[in-house]
């Protein structure tokens, strides 16, 4: 420009409002998911999980971090309550420019027949009949506790009856259902 005379001997200021080079990418079972700007250098998994707004309901406890380190990309599971529990808190890695935080939806199971309350529920660690039922809110007056059964899918796709003791455990998609008893 100076060569055409249009402006003799300029002078330009630039003042960096934010830097937005640093991004994240999460996703899934989140309040607010979206692309977040990495502000602070040394960002953790679990801030970047609290600018999203938490885990929602539906989400699962283990979260997967597609970590992009030096053009290579590493994946790790993380299961987030451990982080607080008394679990290892190295496991709230680092989170880098370019990185991926996948949450899925918990696994649920579902029940039906004679409880007050049928539904799709969250699948909890360790449930067993028990429990299920407890949140279906309970038998209603007409159930039977020796009527109880479980349809489970099997590794071949196909679905098998079980008959169920308050004491069996409950797995990912079982259908728990309650059948009235006849006297």
């Amino acid at each position: 420009m100076k060569r055409g005379n249009f402006i003799v001997n300029p002078q330009v200021a630039v003042a960096i409002v934010q830097v937005r080079s640093r991004q994240v990418h999460v996703l899934g079972q989140l309040s607010r998911p979206g692309n977040y700007i990495l502000e602070d250098t040394a960002a953790r998994l679990t801030d970047v999980l609290t600018l999203a707004g938490g885990i929602s309901a539906t989400g699962a406890d283990t979260v997967t971090v597609l970590a992009n380190r030096g053009g290579k990309i590493e994946r790790h599971e993380i299961d987030v309550p451990s982080i607080f529990h008394g679990g290892d808190p190295a496991m709230n890695i680092q989170i880098e420019n370019g990185d991926t935080i996948f949450v899925e939806r918990a696994p649920v199971f579902y029940i039906y027949g004679e409880v007050q309350r049928a539904g799709a529920y969250r699948l909890e660690p360790n449930m067993i009949v028990m429990q299920a039922l407890s949140l279906g809110s309970g038998l209603t007056p007409r159930a039977s506790e020796r009527g109880i059964g479980i349809h489970r899918r099997m590794p071949n796709g196909k679905f098998v009856k079980l008959e169920a003791k308050l004491t069996d455990p409950i797995l990912a998609d079982d259908v728990v259902f309650v059948r009235e008893s006849l006297f």
